[in-house]
This record gives C-alpha cells, structure tokens and sequence, in this order.
C-alpha cells in the first residue's frame, strides 16, 4: 500500500445498519528467490542446515566487508517486473533501511526506497504499487521459560537465513476482503512459480505476505487508518487473520472508538483470545531514515539485461487460463483452476493432444480432471506422479461421452488407472463393464426395481421427484453401474407412464 496516502478515520460510533463500512486490504509480499546464493555475499542459500553454518563477515555484518548485488536476483527482479507489466527502471539503487533488532547484526536492512526496481503494474484486477529487492533478516527463535538464562525468557538467533535475497511486491490497496485476498494470492504464487524466480513455498517461508487494512464508509473513495498484520505464512492462516481483524476494526468503531495506526499478530490457534494483538506502532517511511547505500552502485537496467528477462519468461497462468477459456470453450472456473495450476494444465493439454478414440470433448475432460481425478488423489497431488496417463484419462472420458460405459463404471475403471495405470478400454472389457444399451434387458431390471420399491414408485407417480432415488440405486446394483443414468430414468417415467 502507498505510504503516500493520507488516512482517514472512518466515523466514530454506529454500527453497519447506520453507515456501512467496506474494507480495504494491501498486501505486502515476501518473495524468496531461488538463487544459489545471498542477496551481497557468496553464502550458499539451504534450508534446514544447522544453524549459523551459513554465514560470511558480509552477512554477519562484521566491520570492513563489502556487499555485492547478487546479479540472478537482480534477474529474477525484472522478470517479476515483466510478469506484472511494472515499469522496469532504468536506474536503480539500494538503501540502507536503519532499525535494530538482534536478528538484524548491521543495524540496518539493505532494501531499495524511493528508486525501486519496477513501478506500477498488475495482476488480475489488483494494481501493483512497486516491486523491490532487499535482503532478509536472520530467524530469532524464542526459547521461552525452557530457555532461561539467568532467570530471564532466551532467544536465540540463526544466521542462515540473514542476507536471503527477498522481492516485496507492493500492492495497491484494491482488495476488499479476505476470500478475494486468498484468490488473488493463489494467482501471484502460480505466476511466481511459472516464472521460475522462487519456489513459494510458503511452509519454508519463500512466500511471506503482511496485510494492511482499514475501514472505510461503503462509496467513498478516502482511506481509513490502516493497520498492518505481520508475516503470515498459509493462505488459510491470511483469510482467517484479515477476517478478525476487519471483525476488530468494526466493533471497536461500533462502540465509538478510533483505530490506531499499528503493527499487529495474528494467532491462529484455535480458541487463542483475543485472535489479534499489538506488536508495536506502525513505523513511517521516516522512521527507517533511509539513505543510499555507500557501498553499492547504482543499478542500470540495459536492454541486454531487458531481453534476457523477457527471453527467460514462459506463459504465465493468466495467460494460460485465457488460451485455454478461448481455444476450448472451457468454463472460467475450469479455465482459471487448468491455468493457475500449471501440473494440471500440463496433464489436460497432454489429454487433448493424445488423439485418443472417441476423442474427449473439452470441458468433460476439464471437468474429469479437476472433478473425479483430484478427489481421488488429494488436494495438491500432481496426476503425473499417479499411474493415471494423459492418454488413458481422454480415452475414459472420450468413451463416456460416446455412451460406451456409464459414468459409474467409468469411476471404478478411474480407481484402476490411478492405482495401477493401464488401459481404459482392456478394464472395461476385463471387467464387464461395458454400458449396456436401453433394450429389453434394461427394461426388465427397471420393472423389477419398481416392483421391489413400490412405496418409491407410488411417491415418484404423485410428483415427489427425489423419490426415484432408491429405484435408480437399485437398476444401478443390479447392472454394477453399467445402466447410462438417464436412460435409467426415461424408463423409470416411461412404465410409471408419467
């Protein structure tokens, strides 16, 4: 969110009934890329190494060590930049960022202020603000009372981690709540992990998001006093924090008070009370008394390094969703979920290009891959690493929508191919599960589930619709889910004669 903005505070008193209030969300993104080493020193980047074993003079911070810009994160930057349709700058410089904390030894940050890598941009529907490199702090790790050094809570800190070399993508304050922060988050990291720059993973803190918010009176276009919540590190954990503390936000202006401009935590454990507390002010541009960085020369974006960027980049999810929506008349839902997830785009596109017989019409096997096939796998499984092939999933679908086997035969024969792979068309033939056709065979099994079911019948004849579940259930046992469902049904209406 620009610092530039000037708060307002929403009016004191009144509840949503009286003047509704809509928030307004920014998001301040921490991105690790995925060089091989530090933002200003050699240091090789891991993690889960043992503890400050990772560590040189320059990013201990030690008297008379000299930074140098990491050139692949300057690289990675400007790809980012690219990806975002930000104004790449042609001059660029460091800053020292001037705050104390033990996890920081120089006494200052190396980041960029007010002449950054890229300017302006956007994703989506949220615009970016800026995007910069920096390096990151080391991890402080609080003992707590098992840690105690001469009677007094301990912390101690691990060096690996300081000198990291982080992007911060600043967003503009576009978002109006949690959800469309989740979804929009969701997007960034899929462009992020297409472009290669970082590996996002958000466990090992590669993707690292703070969230501002305030309030303000639904139509109006001035900003309310914002605060900020600090590092959160799952997108579950992001939603649940931006929820309680807009919930914060409201009651206290209910109950006439004023929100205080201030750096806040959010607690996720369950049944943790109060969910946000303070950690300290917010600090102003000012605060950090910015000032270039005496050691660094300015950085000059030439068109060599432009095009290199630009020749690194691939298609990016939007991009991809787009295609996908345009050349195969996909649902956007379809579309967004195959392009925003590269695995599964990957593994429709390989379907579609199978040639398979009967071919598979495009939003069917859209719908078979993110419907039947991640419920069968679990939620961020990639279907390459089942025994499931592109070629055999279009084949199954194709079958199905030439009516050659039922949907629920078609279910059981998805089981095999993801626990065992093969192909569609020998399980089928193997198992008996070929569909049948709606001839006198069909009919007679239909007669005799109304017969077994005859209260169903009777309620199905007055109109109750959801009664024809039971005789459905039964034609469907008796043929082992060979019956086509709506064929099932036509005959069900046609002997009842309605």
């Amino acid at each position: 969110m620009s610092e530039l903005s000037t708060p307002a505070q929403p009016p004191a008193g009144g509840s949503s009934k009286d003047s509704a209030l809509e928030a307004v969300i920014g998001l301040e993104i921490h991105v690790q890329l995925a060089t091989a080493t530090k933002m200003f020193c050699g240091c090789e980047l891991s993690f889960g190494e043992p503890p400050n074993t990772r560590t040189c003079p320059v990013c201990l911070g030690l008297p008379g060590s000299l930074p140098v810009a990491n050139a692949k994160a300057i690289h990675f930057g400007l790809m980012i930049g690219l990806a975002l349709g930000s104004e790449l700058a042609p001059r660029s410089i460091f800053h020292r960022k001037n705050y104390f904390y033990p996890d920081l030894p120089k006494g200052y940050q190396i980041s960029q202020y007010d002449e950054p890598l890229c300017l302006g941009g956007q994703l989506g529907d949220v615009r970016i603000h800026r995007v910069h490199l920096e390096e990151d702090a080391a991890k402080l790790i609080h003992l707590g009372a098992s840690g105690r050094i001469h009677g007094s809570d301990a912390s101690i800190v691990d060096f690996n981690r300081g000198g990291t070399p982080l992007a911060e993508i600043v967003t503009e304050p576009d978002l109006r709540s949690a959800e469309q922060a989740g979804v929009w988050l969701k997007l960034l990291r899929s462009t992020l992990r297409q472009l290669g720059v970082s590996d996002v993973n958000m466990e090992e803190g590669s993707l690292r998001c703070d969230a501002n918010i305030s309030l303000r009176p639904s139509g109006t276009s001035e900003l309310g006093t914002k605060t900020e919540l600090k590092n959160m590190n799952s997108f579950r954990f992001i939603e649940r924090g931006i929820r309680a503390e807009i919930a914060r936000q409201q009651k206290l202006i209910a109950e006439g008070g004023q929100v205080v401009q201030e750096t806040l935590h959010f607690d996720p454990r369950p049944g943790a009370h109060p969910p946000i507390t303070s950690l300290r002010s917010k600090e102003e541009a000012h605060d950090y008394r910015y000032f270039p960085e005496p050691d660094l020369l300015p950085v000059k974006i030439d068109d060599q390094m432009r095009s290199a960027a630009a020749a690194a980049m691939s298609e990016l999810p939007a991009d991809r969703a787009a295609r996908l929506r345009a050349e195969h008349a996909l649902s956007a839902e379809s579309a967004e979920l195959l392009g925003f997830r590269g695995e599964l785009g990957d593994f429709f596109e390989a379907a579609l290009a199978a040639g398979s017989e009967p071919p598979p019409p495009p939003q069917a096997l859209a719908n078979w891959l993110t419907g039947e096939v991640l419920a069968r796998l679990g939620d961020g499984q990639d279907p390459a690493e089942s025994q499931l092939s592109p070629p055999a999933l279009a084949t199954l679908v194709g079958m199905v929508a030439a009516k050659q086997v039922s949907v629920g035969a078609a279910r059981q024969v998805l089981e095999r191919l993801i626990a065992e792979g093969g192909e569609p068309q020998a399980i089928v033939a193997a198992e008996g599960l070929a569909a049948m056709d709606g001839g006198d065979e069909l009919a007679g099994i239909v007669a005799a589930a109304l017969a077994a079911n005859a209260d169903a019948a009777t309620r199905v004849r007055e109109g109750n619709a959801k009664a024809i579940g039971p005789i459905v259930g039964a034609v469907m046992r008796e043929t082992k889910g060979r019956a086509d469902g709506t064929e099932v049904s036509r005959l069900i209406h046609e002997q009842l004669g309605i």
